[in-house]
């Protein structure tokens, strides 16, 4: 099967630090990600200067200041991008980030980057889907927050404009995510009715929703991550620390590996087990040459090398062509 393209999402998680961002780099590289991703915006062009936080957000940090005064705090500059993604290429791990506004996208652009992560509150901002599918690359599209309709129309609006290959990924926005919300099974609607490959972008805590994420067919595994969850910061708390990244990512690929082909046949690993644990036909008691094989001088035992107990009723009224011993498998 394709590998699942595992994204680490470093998000805002760096504080604002462009040395915390590199660490979170090496990081993620550490823990086995493809990819590791990060958020481009501008403060000015995203929200109002009045705009309220989120419950979460005021859960973890400062109540007291506005939204834009947070993600103020959070900006990175052209510069740092481009030290990021240079440091993504030197470190063989492929750098994303999520464009929230126009000048985001233009300054994405400018970087060269190779594909576009739109986040579930964009899924509605017709401008930016446009421009981000006039530049004719993939695109991961998350749905959080959104209907069945609503996903349609952005996934429509992006193809519409030129957009590359599109994955839409299920996801619910609430930070941490209750599992009675996460409704996993949305994967398989989301493919049926768009015809896209689908994935999943997790705001649960812990890996157990990613990886059974990973066992009903995600292309796509994003996740979170964070170098401290008891940082300060709107993100940290529903984010997994580097060891359980490292955890997750095992987890989905041993998942990968067991997925298979979907052919239902003997492995090579349990073939030799054939002649061990299945049963032969063999003689219940002593039997003469002559003798006629019934239902009371036939048994079926371990092991497996000789005439198979599905061949019973062919075996029955047949007559013996030398003694057989208790316990000796049964020759014609």
């Amino acid at each position: 099967m394709k590998k699942i393209y595992i994204i680490a999402e470093a998000g805002v998680n760096h504080n604002g630090s462009l040395e915390l961002a590199k660490k979170m780099v090496a990081a993620a590289k550490a823990a086995g990600a493809d990819a590791i991703k990060f958020q481009t915006f501008s403060a000015e062009s995203l929200v109002t200067k009045g705009a309220k936080k989120a419950q979460y957000q005021k859960n973890t940090t400062d109540c007291g200041e506005s939204q834009y005064d947070m993600l103020k705090k959070l900006e990175l500059s052209y510069e740092d991008h481009c030290e990021l993604k240079a440091l993504c290429e030197a470190s063989n791990i492929d750098f994303m980030s999520t464009p929230f506004d126009l000048p985001s996208l233009g300054l994405l652009e400018k970087l060269g980057v190779a594909s576009y992560k739109i986040p579930s509150g964009e899924i509605t901002n017709y401008p930016l889907l446009r421009e981000i599918g006039r530049t004719g690359k993939k695109v991961i599209l998350s749905s959080g927050m959104s209907s069945l309709k609503e996903v349609g129309e952005a996934v429509g609006t992006l193809r519409k404009w030129g957009s590359g290959e599109i994955t839409v990924l299920h996801c619910n926005t609430e930070y941490p995510t209750p599992y009675e919300d996460v409704n996993l099974k949305a994967m398989e609607a989301l493919k049926k009715e768009l015809g896209t490959a689908v994935g999943y972008s997790d705001h649960t805590q812990g890996i157990e929703v990613p990886v059974a994420a990973a066992a009903l067919g995600a292309s796509v595994i994003e996740k979170h991550f964070t170098l401290d969850r008891n940082m300060e910061g709107p993100d940290h708390r529903a984010s997994l620390e580097p060891g359980e990244l490292q955890e997750m990512v095992r987890a989905v690929r041993n998942i990968e590996m067991a997925l298979g082909n979907g052919k239902k046949e003997p492995s090579e690993s349990e073939i030799k087990n054939i002649g061990i644990v299945r049963k032969s036909i063999v003689a219940k008691c002593e039997i003469q040459q002559g003798e006629v094989f019934t239902e009371e001088n036939l048994t079926t035992k371990r092991p497996g090398t000789g005439i198979s107990p599905m061949k019973w009723n062919e075996i029955l009224g047949q007559k013996a062509k030398k003694n057989f011993h208790m316990d000796e498998l049964v020759e014609l």
